[in-house]
């Protein structure tokens, strides 16, 4: 099996929210990277959300991930980034930052960082906290 190098990739893998709670679409959660804090990389990033069997989990829109090659994200107002994780739609203006979670089941979010900078290979940089929004 071929693996990236650390230098080439990075990756971050979550199945607990800030609460240390599992990852559930019983709940809804954020991903909110302060302004000009998403992944320090050269090549792209993206943040995937996969089912407890590690397989993307099937929704209407398709939509397995997001990040650099998602050209519809929205900025906040103050510049910071918001991922919407929840099994539900949220209302319209945050649909673009939605990554749909499986209904009613455990899932995971994994952050691929592609070319990492410098602040990733160090450790200075690490991705925001998954906060539950119930």
């Amino acid at each position: 099996m071929l693996v990236n190098a650390p230098l080439e990739t990075k990756y971050f893998y979550q199945d607990l929210d800030a609460a240390g709670a599992r990852l559930n679409s019983a709940n809804r959660y954020t991903v909110t990277f302060a302004k000009d804090q998403t992944p320090p990389v050269n090549g792209f990033w993206s943040l995937t959300l996969y089912d407890v069997e590690h397989f993307f989990a099937p929704n209407d829109l398709n939509r397995y991930s997001v990040g650099t090659k998602s050209k519809t994200l929205l900025a906040n107002a103050d510049g910071s980034l918001t991922i919407y994780v929840q099994a539900d739609p949220p209302p319209e203006a945050q649909r673009a930052n939605w990554l749909p979670a499986p209904k009613g089941a455990d899932f995971s979010l994994y952050m691929r960082a592609y070319w990492p900078k410098t602040a990733i290979i160090d450790g200075s940089w690490t991705p925001p906290a998954v906060q539950r929004m119930d």
